[in-house]
Order: C-alpha cells, then sequence, then structure tokens
C-alpha cells in the first residue's frame, strides 16, 4: 500500500506503465488527486468537491517543506512564490507556471486555486489583491462555454503576469490568445454559446430586460432557441451578479456595463434578422424580422437604414465613382454573421485592455518588478468535425508540449553532452517537425494559407489541394478523400482531421468598410471606441481616444487589415514563449479520468493515452536519473558562500567543492563549468541556508541582548549617580535653609531686644503755607495724569531668538504635523462636500449609523458600552474615505471602506462591492465581514429622547436657515473645529435650504434639480427603468440607460405585436381545419 500511495513517483526504482497506472489510480481512489513526479506535479481532475482547499489547508502550506506534506497545487504556488522572493536555489527571478492537459482536465480550475494561493502568501490588507482574484470569474463568463467535452471549457487562453515588487503584488496584466468567435454564431450539438448570454437572460430583472431590449431566451437563433431548466436557470442568475460584481470591483464604470450589456443584446438581436428575395432580385428584411433589425440598430446606437444597406449591399469606390454591389441571401447572413462576431470579439478584447488598464502598476517606471506568470490555455481538442479554432488551439499545445521536451529533455541531456556527464540517453517524442509543418516559412501551414487568403478568388479546396500536394508523403500530414475540403494532422497527442470549409474567410476576419463606419458614428461611446480600436501585431484591441477617432480611422482600418489572424496568432505564441524561456518554470500537468465527466471514475485507456502523449514515463525516468537543477560555479558559490563562514569568497569551481564538502549532500555530479544536481538537492541546501539563517538569529538575539544589557547597566549607574548627587543637592540645600532659618531666628530675637528699649521722639515738621488757587484752571488740571502701565520685564525664557528652530525643533516638527493634519482635513471636507454628501442624505436626513467626522477615540467611546454587533461608520479625517467601527466580542474593530474609481463601496479585503453605503449596511447584516464572518446588527443611533447624544451631531440638526444665512450658535462652535462645522452644513437636505444651493458645485446643482423634478407627484420620471427625459438627458436617480431607448422598446413591442400577429393567424387557420373537418 505504502509503495501504491507513493507520492513521488520519481523515488520509485522499478516503474513500468501498469505500474504507473496503478500507482494514479490508487492515489485517485483516495482522493488523492495530486502526485508528484520530482519537481512535477500531476492533478487528476476528481469532477466532484474535495474539502482540500479550505482555509486551514491554505495555511499550511505557506513556506512549508516539500517532504512534510502531501503534494497540492498549493506547493506549486508557494515554490513559485518563494523562488521569485529568492528563497529557494536560485535568486531572485521572474517565474512561470505551464498548466496544460486536455480539454476538460481542470486547467481553469488549477489556475483559480494558483491565483488565490499566491494572493494568499502576499496579503498586504490591499484592494489590489481581490481585484485580481475577481478576474478570472469576469473573463470566464465572456471566454468560457460549455462543450461536448467540458461545461467550462476555455475558449480562448490567457497568461496571467502578477507583478511583485519585493513580497507585495504591485499589478497584473492579462494576455489573451484566440478567442474562438465563431461560437458566437453557431455551436454544434450539445454545446452553448458564451456563458454571458445565458447569465444576462437569467440575471437581468424584468425592468433592465425592456431597457435592453430582451425577449424570451426561446426567441434567440444565436443560442439555438434553447435555455435550461429551472435550476440551471438559478445558478445562471447567481453568477450574473457575480459577474456584475466583478466588473464593479475591477472598477467598471456603470455606464460603460449598460453599454456592452446593450451591445451583447443587440447581438442577440442581430441573429434574428433573416432575408428574403424580392422580385427585382434585391433582399429585403422578412416581415417577421422588421422588429429585430429595429432592435438591433437601437442596441448599436446606429440608423436603422444604414445598418440595413451594411447587411444587403457592399459599396466599393473604383476611379472615384462608388459603387453598390447587393448581396445574395448567403453574403447577407454571412454580413450579418460577420458583425456579431467581430462585435463579441472587439467587446472581449475591451474587457482584457480595461482590466490590464485598471490593474496596471501604481509604482514609479525605474522601478523593476518581479513577476510570476501563469499560463491557461485551451486544451488539445479532437471534435467529431474540427474547424480552424481547433488547428490553431492544438497548434498552441504543441509549442506547449515542445517546451516542456526543450526544458526537460532536450536542454537537459545536451547539457551532460556538454559537460561530459555520464548519461544513458532517454528517447522522447519530439513535436519538432510538427511544429515545422505547421510555421516552417514559406511553406508551412500557416504561410500557404496566408497566402491563399491574400487572393479573392482563392476558395477552400484550393488551399487543402496545395496542402496535399506540398506534404504529399509527411509523415505527420495524411490527404483525406470526401465531398469537403478535408485533411489530417498526426499532432504529438494523436491524428486530429481538420475540415477546411471557412478557412480562408476565418483567417481573413475582415469586416466591411461601411460596417466600421456606421460602428465607429455610432451614439454608443463604447461600440464607437471597439470599432475604432487598433489591432497589435499579436492581435490585442488598443482603444484610441475618443478625439482622435475620426482622424485616425481610415488609416487604422488599414493597420488592422495588414496581419491575418493566422499571422497574429503565431506573433502571440512566439512572444509567449519568449517570455517563458526567460522565466523559472514550474509544470503542472492536468490529466481527466474520464470522458464522462463523471467523478470516482477513472477509464484506464482514457488515462494511459494522455500519460503516453504527454510523455510521463520519459519524464519519470529522467526525473529519477537526471540533474534537474543545473547552477554554473559562479551562480552556486555566490548563492552558498555563507555555507562556509568565511568573507570574500572566490566564485570558483573550488570554492564550490568546498561548501560541498562540508555537506553530507551526496549524488551530485561536477563537470566542467556547472554542478549537476537532483531535484531534491535544492530543499536540502535550502535546509541548511535555513539553519545558519536561524543560528545567526540566535546570535544576533544574543548580541543585541548583552549590548542592550550593558547600555541598560551604564544607564542604570547613571541614574544612581544622578540619584546620589540629587541626595547631596538635596542635603546641601537642607543645610543651607537650615542655616538661614537659624539665621532669620537670631535676627528676630535682636529686634524683639531692641523693640524693648524706650524709644526716642522725633522732631515735628513744620506745615507747608497754602498757596492761593486760580479761577481760570479747569477741573481736569487738578486730576492727576493716567499714566501708561509699565510692562513686566519678560522672561529671557520666553524671549526670541533667531535660533529658536534649531533650539526647540520638536516644535517646529510638532507645528508642521498640525498643519499637515489641518489640511488633510480640509482636503477631506472638499472630497466630501463634491462627491459625498447628496450621496449621505437619504429622505432628507442622514442615516443613524453615520456619524460624520469623527475620531478613533469617540467612535469607541460612542460603542464601548453598546450591545455586541454595534457599528457606526465615519469619515477618515486624513484620507478620502470612510471607517466602519464595530463592537466585536473582545475589542472594537476598525475596516476601511474604500471607495473605488467607479464610485463603488468596498469594505478592504472583502470581494464584493456596493453602490452606496446603505446597500454595504444591508448587505453586511446578513453576511458577516471577514475574516470574523461579523453581523452588522445594532447601529449606533444619534438621537436621543431630546437632543442628539453627542455634540458632533449637533451641528448638523441646525435649522436650514440660520446654516444658510451663515449664522451659527456660539456655544455649538466653541467645542469644534471650523472645518467640522463646514462639514456638518452639507447634512442639511436640499429642499430644506434652498439657499443652500449656492454653495453647491454647478454639476451637483443640476442634479439636485431634476432629482427634485423627479420627486415631484405625478412625475413618470422616478419609475425604475423610465426612459430619458424629453431632453435626452438621464437624471441622477436613475440608472444609466442605452442612448437610443426608446427605439428599442419600440422595436420590443413591434416584435410583440407581430409574434402575436402571426399566432393569431396561425390559430385561425387551425380552427378553419377543424371546421371543416367536423
Amino acid at each position: 500500500m505504502a509503495a501504491a500511495l507513493q507520492e513521488d513517483l520519481a523515488a520509485l526504482s522499478d516503474l513500468d506503465e501498469a505500474r504507473l497506472l496503478e500507482s494514479l489510480g490508487r492515489r485517485f481512489q483516495h482522493d488523492r488527486i495530486y502526485t508528484y513526479i520530482g519537481d512535477i506535479l500531476i492533478a487528476i481532475n476528481p469532477f466532484k468537491y474535495l474539502p482540500i482547499y479550505e482555509k486551514p489547508v491554505s495555511e499550511k502550506y505557506k513556506c512549508h517543506e516539500k517532504k512534510s506534506l502531501p503534494p497540492h497545487i498549493f506547493a506549486v504556488a508557494d515554490r513559485a512564490y518563494q523562488s521569485l522572493l529568492g528563497r529557494l536555489a536560485t535568486g531572485p527571478r521572474n517565474q512561470c507556471i505551464v498548466i496544460s492537459g486536455e480539454s476538460g482536465a481542470g486547467k481553469t480550475e488549477s489556475t483559480k486555486l494558483l491565483l488565490r494561493q499566491i494572493m494568499e502568501l502576499c496579503k498586504a490588507n490591499s484592494q489590489l489583491e481581490q481585484q485580481i482574484l475577481q478576474v478570472n470569474p469576469l473573463l470566464e463568463a465572456f471566454g468560457n462555454a460549455q462543450t461536448v467535452m467540458n461545461d467550462n471549457s476555455s475558449r480562448f487562453g490567457k497568461y496571467i503576469q502578477l507583478r511583485f515588487q519585493n513580497a507585495s503584488v504591485k499589478g497584473a496584466k492579462i494576455n489573451e490568445y484566440l478567442l474562438e468567435k465563431s461560437r458566437v454564431v453557431h455551436q454544434d450539438e450539445g454545446e452553448r454559446n458564451f456563458h454571458i448570454f445565458y447569465y444576462m437572460l437569467a440575471g437581468i430583472c424584468k425592468e433592465d430586460k425592456e431597457m435592453y431590449g430582451l425577449l424570451d431566451p426561446s426567441q434567440y437563433r444565436y443560442i439555438n432557441g434553447k435555455y435550461g431548466t429551472e435550476e440551471m436557470v438559478k445558478y445562471w442568475s447567481e453568477k450574473y451578479h457575480e459577474v456584475s460584481n466583478a466588473m464593479d470591483m475591477v472598477g467598471f464604470e456603470e455606464q460603460e456595463k449598460v453599454d456592452m450589456m446593450a451591445i451583447l443584446a443587440g447581438i442577440l438581436s442581430l441573429g434574428n434578422i433573416m432575408f428574403e428575395p424580392q422580385v427585382n432580385e434585391m433582399l429585403r428584411v422578412t416581415e417577421k424580422s422588421v422588429g429585430w433589425l429595429r432592435a438591433a440598430a437601437g442596441q448599436f446606437g446606429v440608423q436603422e437604414e444604414e445598418l440595413l444597406k451594411s447587411l444587403i449591399c457592399t459599396m466599393s469606390v473604383t476611379r472615384g465613382e462608388s459603387i453598390r454591389r447587393y448581396h445574395n441571401q448567403q453574403q447577407a447572413e454571412d454580413a450579418r454573421d460577420s458583425i456579431a462576431k467581430v462585435a463579441y470579439g472587439r467587446v472581449f478584447g475591451w474587457i482584457v485592455s480595461k482590466i490590464n488598464e485598471l490593474l496596471a502598476p501604481n509604482v514609479d517606471l525605474n522601478v523593476e518588478l518581479n513577476e510570476i506568470g501563469i499560463l491557461d490555455i485551451f486544451g488539445f481538442e479532437n471534435f467529431a468535425v474540427n474547424r480552424y479554432e481547433q488547428l490553431c488551439i492544438n497548434l498552441a499545445n504543441e509549442q506547449l508540449q515542445y517546451f516542456f521536451n526543450h526544458h526537460i529533455f532536450l536542454m537537459e541531456q545536451n547539457e551532460y553532452k556538454e559537460e561530459s556527464i555520464e548519461w544513458e540517453t532517454i528517447t522522447y517524442k519530439d513535436n519538432k517537425p510538427i511544429l515545422d509543418l505547421f510555421l516552417a516559412k514559406p511553406f508551412g501551414i500557416f504561410s500557404l494559407l496566408d497566402e491563399q487568403s491574400a487572393f479573392p478568388q482563392a476558395t477552400d479546396s484550393n488551399f487543402v489541394d496545395k496542402l496535399n500536394s506540398k506534404y504529399k508523403g509527411n509523415k505527420h500530414y495524411e490527404t483525406v478523400r470526401g465531398h469537403n475540403p478535408l485533411f489530417a494532422v498526426v499532432h504529438y497527442a494523436g491524428k486530429v482531421q481538420y475540415n477546411a470549409s471557412g478557412f480562408l474567410e476565418k483567417n481573413r476576419d475582415t469586416i466591411p468598410a461601411s460596417i466600421r463606419g456606421l460602428f465607429i458614428n455610432s451614439v454608443t461611446p463604447l461600440l464607437s471606441v471597439l470599432f475604432a480600436a487598433t489591432i497589435s501585431r499579436t492581435g490585442t484591441l488598443m482603444p484610441q481616444r475618443r478625439a482622435k477617432l475620426l482622424q485616425v480611422a481610415e488609416d487604422n482600418f488599414n493597420s488592422t487589415r495588414k496581419q491575418s489572424v493566422g499571422a497574429q496568432f503565431k506573433h502571440s505564441l512566439a512572444v509567449l514563449m519568449e517570455k517563458m524561456f526567460a522565466a523559472n518554470p514550474h509544470f503542472v500537468r492536468c490529466i481527466k479520468p474520464n470522458a464522462n465527466k463523471q467523478p470516482n471514475q477513472l477509464d484506464s485507456k482514457i488515462v494511459m493515452d494522455q500519460l503516453r502523449y504527454n510523455g510521463l514515463l520519459e519524464t519519470i525516468r529522467i526525473r529519477r536519473d537526471g540533474f534537474s537543477w543545473r547552477p554554473s560555479f559562479a551562480e552556486f558559490a555566490q548563492r552558498y558562500s555563507i555555507l562556509l563562514i568565511k568573507p570574500d569568497v572566490p566564485l570558483n569551481k573550488n570554492s564550490c567543492l568546498c561548501i560541498l564538502n562540508n555537506t553530507n549532500i551526496k549524488g551530485w555530479k561536477c563537470g566542467s563549468s556547472r554542478l549537476f544536481f537532483k531535484y531534491w538537492h535544492q530543499e536540502e541546501l535550502a535546509k541548511l541556508i535555513d539553519r545558519l539563517g536561524r543560528a545567526a538569529l540566535v546570535l544576533q538575539k544574543n548580541y543585541r541582548a548583552r549590548t542592550c544589557r550593558r547600555r541598560y547597566m551604564l544607564l542604570i549607574a547613571e541614574v544612581r549617580t544622578q540619584r546620589r548627587l540629587q541626595r547631596e543637592r538635596e542635603e546641601e540645600e537642607e543645610r543651607r535653609l537650615q542655616q538661614e532659618h537659624e539665621e532669620e531666628m537670631r535676627r528676630q530675637l535682636e529686634m524683639e531686644q531692641e523693640n524693648h528699649r524706650t524709644p526716642v521722639p522725633l522732631p515735628r515738621k513744620k506745615k507747608p503755607h497754602p498757596q492761593p488757587r486760580p479761577r481760570t484752571m479747569a477741573v481736569e488740571s487738578i486730576l492727576s495724569p493716567q499714566q501708561p502701565p509699565v510692562p513686566r520685564p519678560r522672561s529671557r525664557q520666553f524671549q526670541a531668538t533667531p535660533f529658536d528652530n534649531h533650539l526647540d525643533p520638536d516644535v517646529a516638527r510638532e507645528e508642521e504635523a498640525a498643519k499637515e493634519r489641518h489640511v488633510k482635513k480640509k482636503n477631506t471636507v472638499r472630497w466630501f462636500k463634491e462627491t459625498q454628501a447628496r450621496k449621505v442624505v437619504r429622505n432628507g436626513a442622514f442615516p443613524n449609523w453615520f456619524h460624520g467626522m469623527i475620531t478613533r477615540r469617540q467612535a469607541e467611546d460612542f460603542i464601548a458600552d453598546k450591545p455586541l454587533g454595534c457599528f457606526l461608520i465615519r469619515v477618515g479625517q486624513s484620507r478620502e474615505g470612510y471607517t466602519l467601527s464595530y463592537r466585536g466580542q473582545d475589542r472594537c474593530r476598525h475596516y476601511m471602506i474604500e471607495m473605488q474609481t467607479n464610485g463603488k463601496y468596498v469594505i478592504l479585503g472583502e470581494d464584493r462591492a456596493h453602490a452606496s453605503l446603505p446597500d454595504l449596511v444591508e448587505y453586511h447584516s446578513k453576511v458577516g465581514i471577514k475574516p470574523f464572518m461579523e453581523l452588522l446588527t445594532v447601529p449606533c443611533g444619534q438621537r436621543c429622547d431630546q437632543e442628539p447624544d453627542y455634540e458632533e451631531l449637533k451641528n448638523m440638526m441646525l435649522r436650514p436657515s440660520s446654516l444658510a444665512d451663515g449664522g451659527h450658535d456660539p456655544s455649538d462652535e466653541a467645542g469644534h473645529d471650523p472645518g467640522h462645522l463646514e462639514l456638518l452644513k452639507l447634512f442639511v437636505p436640499p429642499d430644506q435650504g434652498p439657499s443652500l444651493e449656492a454653495q453647491v458645485p454647478p454639476v451637483l446643482k443640476r442634479i439636485s434639480d431634476r432629482k427634485l423634478r423627479m420627486e415631484a407627484p405625478g412625475s413618470q420620471k422616478n419609475l425604475p427603468g423610465g426612459p430619458p427625459s424629453e431632453d435626452g438627458q438621464v437624471y441622477e436617480n436613475t440608472r444609466p440607460f442605452p442612448r437610443l431607448y426608446p427605439s428599442i422598446r419600440l422595436a420590443m413591442k413591434e416584435i410583440q405585436q407581430v409574434q402575436q400577429h402571426f399566432s393569431d393567424c396561425i390559430k385561425d387557420v387551425e380552427m378553419k381545419q377543424s371546421s371543416h373537418h367536423s
């Protein structure tokens, strides 16, 4: 049993295919889905939930030893993160994690688990970490779909680059590859469209469906008129709200979300437009489709007539003359589907571009950032019918297999030969010839495809004929006879037959000039931006600024057509391989246990096929017998010279040998320029370094303790000396005082003796003769004039000198800090006044949990004697944001509330964004705040029976007239900062003090005016989901609307009327037939 459940298959001495399959099968039966092959992780998809990803398990795999815990995907994340920081064998270096396997093997789930664990490892209480975690569900909704092989199959590839500075994540970038746009307009039996279409149809409320122009899902041709069970619809609805929250968390604006949903609704409506020929052979829209055309035009924000023209004809200019060529029915349907595919592809590209913009590192450009890359790319596919997308997908998997072979087999065995290491060569299945078949110039499959795509008259059959003639006799290419243009390629994972129908058109991916010009001029800003954007060499969407759209439109159009889809895909793969070859790779090989997506079932044939074409048996052998870590002498000596405990160790071979001879490591080999180690040697050397690190800590601890004790003893001796001197001074002072007392007693005694003698009388003074008084003298002149007071001499202690700042630096620093606090508070008041005040006031008052700008100490005083779960929200005094103070079980806790760039509110560390503070409070009264899952139960009220509980809010309750006139109660202002009073005035409701509106910025004043008009009795503008006003403006108390909402609404009514008309006609015919038969 111990051998069967061996955690590292490279440790087995005797291994063949049967033994390998048995070991993996036994582990799978015990729900041990992870197995090591040296430093490579094998992961078998369990198709069920396993309790091995919870928080306690995650904590165990932080900075752990590999042998101490079972194999796990978290261990790969930890190894990559520690390697990035230089804590393992290699120094700080970029890392990449390559996840490969068939479709349905669990690559997407593995990616999410890796991301989650890496964010746990670098956790720094930053909202950026939560934003990065929200990227995956967002991209899954728009880029994943159900296939016959996988319910959540990635229909695009992505390479996630996590950027780090030191140990903290500073940003992220997503690189996307080859979205399967054809799925928008066509799905094979048993498959579905992209998830987002089902999510929005299930999750959008009735009012919003009317706003976007969405009807019953069974009416849409692009989802085959199929929907789901009631349970599935409920699940889709929950996923829609998750996606909407993810967009809020990442930072998407509300208007951008509305425009995007309107475009998606327009794509669905576009698919229902059908054509029929007229007498003059021109096409027209069928009677049933007229409403859908009008709806699509409104949802796209374009004119109905212009959209129709772009569908049924093509405009070209020859010698300055415009020529209009009308389409036949097939061409019109192709144009319709082309618009849908391009529009969806542009929306997806914009989402990725927006994510990269919002998650870009906010650091100095000169700062060098390390990164961990995670590659989650579409798995190898072999369907009943394989098209252009499968060809590109399987090419990407061939490239990944070559990267694996090159890193594991080719590069390693070549170094053995160069370094004269004894080695028995291990043969492996080299797929380089297959890559040459696809990518070689000028006669590779993609080069020939680009060549044929350049000829307007070329057909898919011509392309296949050229392949047959060029590759006749190639062992990796097979000719297929049949009515359709078919050919087969023998891949590393087996033979795949491709149907070349549509290859040339998909490779060209052309956009008619009329369509592009129409959408650039759309009144929907997002659609205009999407179609004016340029496309990079790798196929990445690069939006332009709106001001430059018209002048560069034609140039952009020409540049986007210079490269085919195949050329863009080849270039993007080349860039990806360049990044991966420059990084230190970690491999995760995912295995699909069965084709039925059932838990607890392992199909031996399916698993063995995957083990064979992945070359896992050869991988086990090279990991067991080979040397996966091969540092140069200089790299090794620089990293491990500390083990010699000598300074200035030379970075040469002798130093390396001295280091290794001082250890007990065995099994390594020395070449001519580098050392060769087994995969487990890295951990053993890391343990030695860690042992020295702990010893250094002990030495530092004791040295610092000894130094501190010496300083302490000196301080104690100095204190004792000072005390002795103080005592001596006190004794001296006491003696002096005693002497003075005795002297004073002696003087008093002498005076008493002197007083007992008989006094001698003094001679009397003569009185002066009185002077005559002048009659004209004023009375005031006889009064003594009032003399000015004589100032007291200032103490020298308080006299100012030119060197005051230098004499007392603490005072200057305190004054500077006070000024800084005052500026911060002033800025916060301005921020609150301009952006938040009107959001907080509800129904003319503020919520009873909102306490204005108070300090942390005051907040704790308010809730200290309140029951458990009591809370309040206050304005931050030194930052633009809020703080939630909570009365916990053992203490008061303070949670920072972040303001997103899109105006949403998020508690730092939480994964949910809220439109307003009341929404946040309501949500967390039902769902606890992490990590203690604390519920908001009792708001810390501001009112008692007679007056507010504390002075801070008293000014908020002043009469509006007094506030508006600038009047105030001196007793109220006496204890408050003027900045507080300025903030508190903002809480007066707009309908109570009209003069307050003069203090509001113009934009907010207009918003307030509209709000008052809409709240007037009888107004229809305050209805949820109601239309914009007659002047085309959207009011503040309503959500953003699609620009042509009235047209969409009319189109929906027309569609329903037409459907009702046809339904009535069918009923009439059935009734006539039944009456005729009777």
